[in-house]
């Protein structure tokens, strides 16, 4: 799509600017469950977890993912050579396995929001790891290049 060349390094950095918005609230979303787990169900803090959750879903984290994957395929679009690159296939099965894991964070949004309590706090503690192990896979596939 060779209309797309004159706005590469506009689309790279619209693809940058929204992998951050996406990782912060990759790396929160979990954190309020972990602190949510620990207050009493139907407390008011509890309520102001579920509505701080709903939020950060709703007007970040959701809409970050979505423009992540738009850009994302735009500068696949722009470079199709990026598709026989052994490392771009490793960064795209992460970034599969990073928006299964915000699958996984909506859902356990949803049960909150139920005033279930799926986990304990010490499982979402370890479960509040995987994005940054993630996101330092992908910026290494990215930068390295070593495959």
């Amino acid at each position: 799509m060779e209309f797309l060349q004159p706005f590469y390094l506009w689309i790279k950095a619209f693809h940058i600017i929204s992998v951050i918005f996406w990782m912060a609230g990759m790396y929160y979303l979990p954190r309020l469950y972990v602190y949510h787990s620990e207050t009493e169900t139907g407390s008011a803090l509890s309520e102001n977890y579920k509505r701080m959750e709903e939020l950060l879903l709703k007007r970040i984290v959701n809409p970050a993912m979505g423009a992540t994957w738009l850009f994302g395929i735009l500068l696949i679009l722009t470079l199709p050579s990026l598709l026989s690159e052994g490392w771009f296939h490793v960064k795209l099965t992460l970034v599969i396995a990073m928006s299964a894991y915000h699958g996984v964070l909506v859902k356990w949004c949803r049960l909150y929001g139920a005033d279930e309590r799926p986990h304990t706090s010490k499982f979402l503690r370890i479960a509040n790891e995987v994005p940054p192990l993630l996101t330092i896979f992908i910026v290494i596939m990215v930068i390295v290049r070593p495959f």
